[in-house]
């Protein structure tokens, strides 16, 4: 599920035997180490394995794919989905180079269109033949790679073009099979199309005419230019944001499925608080020609292991199947809201054996959990054999958030996922553009074992590493947030709202997206810095905004429900109002 848009060569040696059998190289000097240098750029990971950060500060780094020769291409992207903030200067694709076999890039190349040619970049990238493919605003280019080249010397040529931008997953990732067949995921304009997108209890459109452009995947030529989008490439359809693609060795097609977001928000009489926040699942799906994975009609229950009508279709909560029995089920569904931004399987032999032909999954993290925990913000792998399921995902890769798992508050998003040709494992970041090279360095074969879990603000400390019980608060020297109520405003009244705003109460889900410190995120704006877009920050112009909600926002992207998609009284309207106008006002001491 995408965010709330309503509203991420240590040399390998000759392998000894034993690791051989396994299938991944051991480090350079033929000895296996023995532990991680460098803390692993953060991140915690599946026993033997090590990282090392590549790249950093690349900008919003999205998709990636490796050469041959060990040169990693990065697609990075901008623009209104990421708050229109600065990037760095240059071209919006990058190529990186280690030249020095110590697991980071020392070559680093900006390239292609940047924001003075009009250029926002984009999320896909991908090497076929001897051309390199990305996606760049509404289309998709190639540049050719030239031998010896590492940065292309010559102009783009135009694949296909005219690609829809609008609306909530304006995204356009995309695979190349070795036939030469181009496949490009066209995310949905909306939630669930919806009459009203995102505003609570709309119907759904019948039929939803947004599946003849968006929620599927086109099918398009490689090999051929100046192809235009059109309703007739359509592939498959019914899914919703296929952000991660992948093929494995018997040639499978594989995509990934951000499921739909706010059941509980639009749907309180039918969803619960504790069970509301956990549907629907996200999903691994294999792509077949003409399939319909039911999008948005359909959503898939993790917990009933199926298939059930939405509650915009005439769905009760999900125990009516209806129309969803005829729809394609997932190879595997993960927790719901993770978000997965990428997909890598690989069957390359320096792998490790018991990861070749499984599924390596970026969840790029939650928003739309409130009341439970945020959560995703790592890397799974899920075990696969002739593309079925053969045990149960681990979470290979963890850390990334940092102290808070919140989308603007976390550390690092991972987004883009690559396997360099010695083995190694690529993960990118979208938040500040780092890239971690991850290797195993195990003293014996690999096995499938999560990495250990990594604490976050609201995790216990581990006994080994135990604090005094009341905890640790590095800032407690520091000044102190200071929040008054505004005049006619109480005391409780106050403490009410920071309950519903940080989703203890009414399912508020105002820290979804605001986050929970109020800084805003990309989603959602800053709601400390004074600067109010609709009104002028009063408590009845605050009141007035909640309520009606905002259906064509200013500065983000997406539209935020009336009452924040939460079922509020007058008493509690006020009471959010408060507490939103007095994080704007806050002191200090």
């Amino acid at each position: 599920m995408n965010i709330r848009l309503t509203v991420l060569r240590c040399l390998i040696g000759i392998a000894t035997p034993l690791l051989a059998m396994a299938g991944w190289a051991a480090p350079a000097g033929g000895e296996a180490a023995s532990a991680c240098k460098g803390g692993n750029g953060g991140l915690t990971l599946s026993p033997g394995f090590c990282a090392t950060i590549f790249a950093d500060n690349l900008g919003h780094a999205r998709h990636m794919d490796v050469s041959d020769a060990g040169v990693v291409y990065v697609n990075t992207w901008s623009g209104e989905y990421f708050d229109n903030d600065k990037v760095p200067d240059g071209g919006f694709l990058i190529a990186l180079q280690d030249t020095h076999h110590d697991g980071h890039a020392d070559v680093i190349k900006r390239f292609g269109d940047g924001v003075p040619e009009g250029s926002a970049g984009g999320t896909g990238i991908r090497l076929y033949k001897n051309f390199l493919y990305a996606e760049e605003n509404d289309r998709i280019i190639r540049y050719e790679l030239r031998a010896g080249e590492i940065v292309p010397t010559g102009k783009p040529q135009v694949v296909v073009s005219g690609m829809p931008t609008t609306g909530d997953h304006p995204m356009h990732p995309f695979i190349i099979d070795k036939d030469g067949n181009l496949f490009v995921d066209l995310g949905s304009a909306t939630n669930a199309c919806e009459e009203k997108n995102r505003v609570p209890l709309s119907p759904g459109l019948k039929p939803c005419t947004e599946k003849d452009t968006r929620g599927g995947i086109w099918r398009y030529d490689a090999n051929k230019l100046d192809q235009h989008f059109s309703p007739a490439e359509r592939y498959a359809t019914g899914i919703r944001n296929g952000e991660g693609m992948a093929i494995d060795r018997d040639g499978r097609l594989f995509v990934t499925q951000h499921g739909r977001d706010q059941l509980l928000q639009d749907w309180s009489r039918l969803y619960t608080d504790t069970r509301g926040p956990l549907l629907p699942a996200e999903e691994l799906l294999e792509l077949k020609p003409g399939a319909d994975y039911g999008w948005p009609e359909c959503y898939f229950d993790r917990f009933q292991k199926k298939l059930v009508l939405a509650p915009e279709y005439g769905g009760d909560g999900g125990k009516t199947v209806g129309l969803c029995a005829e729809r394609m089920a997932p190879v595997a569904a993960f927790p719901a809201h993770w978000a997965p931004n990428a997909l890598l399987i690989d069957s390359n032999n320096h792998f490790p054996a018991v990861y070749r032909d499984g599924a390596f999954i970026a969840f790029h993290g939650s928003w739309n959990r409130t009341p439970a925990p945020q959560a995703g913000y790592n890397v799974v792998f899920q075990p696969l054999i002739a593309g079925k399921v053969s045990g149960h995902y681990i979470v290979f890769a963890d850390g990334f958030a940092g102290a808070a798992k919140e989308p603007g508050r976390a550390a690092f998003r991972p987004t883009g996922l690559a396997a360099g040709p010695d083995g190694s494992l690529f993960i990118a970041d979208d938040m500040h553009g780092r890239i971690w090279r991850v290797t195993y360095q195990g003293a014996g074969p690999a096995a499938v074992a999560a990495a250990p879990v990594a604490p976050t603000s609201a995790d216990a400390p581990s006994s080994a590493s135990a604090g005094p019980p009341e905890g640790v608060h590095p800032d407690a020297g520091g000044q102190r947030v200071v929040l008054a109520p505004p005049p006619g405003v109480s005391a409780a009244q106050l403490a009410w709202g920071d309950k519903i705003y940080h989703g203890k109460a009414r399912s508020g889900a105002c820290a979804g997206c605001h986050g929970s410190d109020g800084k805003g995120s990309a989603v959602g704006a800053d709601l400390t810095a004074g600067k109010w877009l609709w009104g002028d920050g009063s408590l009845a112009s605050l009141s007035k905004t909640i309520a009606e909600g905002v259906p064509t926002p200013k500065d983000h992207m997406g539209a935020m429900p009336p009452m924040g998609g939460s079922n509020l009284s007058p008493a509690d309207l006020r009471a959010v109002s408060a507490y939103v106008w007095a994080i704007g006002h806050a002191t200090h001491d």
